[in-house]
């Protein structure tokens, strides 16, 4: 209710529409036959008119210039998912009848999807920077979402002290791995070394390694035998590096994969090149995708005795868990404290700790698109590509704080509650009962672990 009411998001960011036009499920998830999947789409593809329709009437007008940006990368993306990808997905369907239907579909979503891009493109000439939801709003969303009820003040500083916290390892790790350079030349030497395969390729073969690690170090309970694919990420969704697609509660027996994007091809070769992660980036990258992130949480969550908390599901505990399984990782001795490994991990903590300062920043009105940029740069290392895409997110998800915020509010927890139960032994146990509730905001599962007046979240 708080991104339709008070965020007004339909009639604000084009993001809202984002996952309800997706149309995924039918063209990579095999839950029916080829053909049954086929008429699904064709169902879908049919209604995309009238839902562009309905966008371009509801969105209010100017928009925000990165609001712009990423109605290009959608529309843009499905459009030519649809021209270019669908068709040879549905190609062996052997019914004429059903494939005629197909093409007057899709045809139509194409024409539909290339005019919304066209309508995007615009937009440009009077876009602004009016893009924040401003202080009070900002709470709100985190007291509505996730019961966070800090002074804006506080968090700002708990996500500065963060920060600093990592930094400090990270000049750390750079003293042992190269003496006397730069935290600059240390971390794009790391960057450097890159996968010998694709990166897809190379996140493939991380996942045996990184599921053997949780075993033998007793870190977590693992409840099943799935495993998850590795794939290139379809065009429309490349507005991050990686990301993964998990099958929901009520399905059984369906592959969940894990995606990476490619470079976008208009930028420079450079700029392509130093897009692509290092194989110690990668690694934490697939420890928070895959194992022991969100695809072992899911693997819990998909079990819970409760129905809600397999079905709802919290920013904070599911990408604060899956940040946490990062850092847990590299503390439990993945890479036997190599520090080239440790500038990947916290190569990775540091991305999301600028998400948290820019966050607030962006949406207080303290801090511009550009200076966000620049903070992505100079603080987290990253790449001209990365930092770009990282700042723009930043506008159209004030929420993606919740990496730092849930991690931090996580092992905030699991001090409190292993301290009385043999401390280091009990992390298994830990987080064992800690996945058992499903996702819901982390403060619920502090009261349900220790009780409600356990103590201040952060």
């Amino acid at each position: 209710m708080f991104w339709l009411e008070t965020a007004e998001w339909p009639s604000r960011s084009p993001t809202f529409y984002s996952w309800g036009l997706d149309p995924q499920v039918y063209i990579t998830r095999e839950y029916a036959p080829l053909a049954q999947r086929l008429r699904a789409y064709i169902a879908y593809a049919k209604a995309v008119p009238r839902a562009v329709e309905q966008i371009r009437a509801n969105l209010r007008t100017p928009l925000p210039r990165s609001y712009v940006r990423i109605g290009h990368i959608s529309a843009g993306g499905l459009a030519s998912l649809y021209e270019k990808d669908v068709p040879a997905i549905f190609a062996s369907v052997d019914d004429p009848q059903l494939q005629a239907k197909f093409r007057a579909a899709n045809d139509g979503a194409i024409k539909a999807m290339k005019a919304l891009d066209t309508w995007f493109t615009q937009q440009e000439a009077d876009a602004t920077e009016d893009f924040a939801l401003g202080p009070e709003r900002f709470a709100a969303m985190l007291r509505a979402t996730e019961h966070i009820d800090v002074p804006l003040s506080r968090l700002k500083e708990i996500a500065e002290r963060d920060l600093e916290r990592n930094l400090a390892a990270m000049r750390e790790a750079c003293n042992a791995l190269v003496p006397g350079r730069s935290i600059e030349a240390c971390v794009a030497s790391v960057k450097a070394n890159k996968m010998s395969s694709s990166p897809v390729e190379g996140a493939a073969k991380q996942l045996g390694e990184l599921r053997s690690f949780v075993v033998e170090k007793k870190l977590v309970s693992i409840p099943g035998q799935e495993q998850a694919r590795v794939a290139e990420s379809l065009p429309y969704e490349r507005w991050n590096l990686a990301y993964i697609r998990i099958p929901g509660p009520f399905e059984r027996n369906l592959p969940s994969t894990y995606y990476i994007s490619p470079p976008d091809p208009k930028w420079s070769k450079g700029e392509q090149e130093a897009y692509i992660p290092g194989k110690n980036d990668l690694l934490f990258i697939s420890a928070h995708e895959v194992w022991p992130g969100h695809f072992l949480q899911f693997q819990h969550s998909n079990r819970s005795a409760s129905t809600v908390g397999r079905l709802f599901v919290s920013y904070t505990f599911s990408e604060g868990w899956a940040h946490y399984a990062e850092e847990l990782m590299w503390e439990a001795g993945l890479g036997a404290g190599d520090p080239a490994v440790h500038v990947g991990e916290l190569n990775n903590a540091l991305l999301r700790n600028v998400r948290l300062v820019s966050a607030i920043g962006l949406h207080t009105g303290a801090m511009s698109v550009t200076e966000s940029e620049t903070m992505f740069r100079e603080k987290a290392f990253q790449d001209p590509g990365n930092a770009r895409q990282q700042a723009d997110r930043g506008t159209f998800d004030p929420g993606y704080g919740a990496y730092t915020l849930g991690k931090l509010m996580i092992r905030k927890l699991r001090d409190d509650w292993t301290a009385s139960r043999g401390g280091r032994e009990a992390w298994q146990a830990f987080h064992d009962q800690l996945l058992s509730y499903g996702s819901p905001p982390v403060l619920l599962i502090r009261n349900a672990m220790l009780g409600p007046e356990s103590g201040p979240p952060l």
